[in-house]
């Protein structure tokens, strides 16, 4: 196959949703699932003077919904969890300290094709699936999280 040949076809290929890391800091953390990826930019509707029939939808500003991770629970003390218990444990104690979330979708030699970087992020919501005596089933985490931008690479 030459490598023009070869070209196209990686052009063709298409990422799977699947195959994706989540990074904090230096630390790598698994989840199951990823939410929240998504930019709005809003507007406002400004109505032509003598025109009723005519309005003008002028952009206001960016807006994003907060990301959610999904994992299964697990009792590992790493920073992440830490950091975590830091800002949900303390009554705001201690200042909220931000930090970068990067969401890399991955190719399949699991390099990123993709990068989000959630800037600024910090923990606003944890919360355990219910336990449940008939269930036979993963106790799933959910972690919420608000961030001032979204930027990918």
């Amino acid at each position: 196959m030459t490598d023009n040949n070869k070209k196209k076809n990686d052009d063709r290929w298409l990422p799977v949703a699947f195959y994706f890391r989540v990074d904090v800091g230096n630390e790598q953390i698994p989840f199951k699932e990823v939410s929240g990826l998504n930019v709005e930019m809003e507007t406002e509707a400004v109505g032509e003077g003598g025109l009723n029939s005519y309005q003008h939808q002028l952009p206001k500003q960016i807006k994003h919904g907060n990301l959610m991770l999904k994992r299964a629970q697990l009792p590992v003390k790493s920073d992440f969890i830490k950091w975590i218990k830091s800002i949900m444990e303390n009554d705001l104690l201690p200042p909220i300290e931000t930090k970068d979330l990067n969401i890399s979708l991955l190719d399949n030699t699991g390099n990123p094709i993709y990068t989000w970087l959630c800037g600024k992020a910090y923990p606003v919501k944890w919360d355990i699936d219910s336990l449940d005596s008939e269930k036979n089933s993963v106790l799933v985490e959910t972690l919420e999280f608000a961030y001032s931008y979204l930027k990918r690479h």
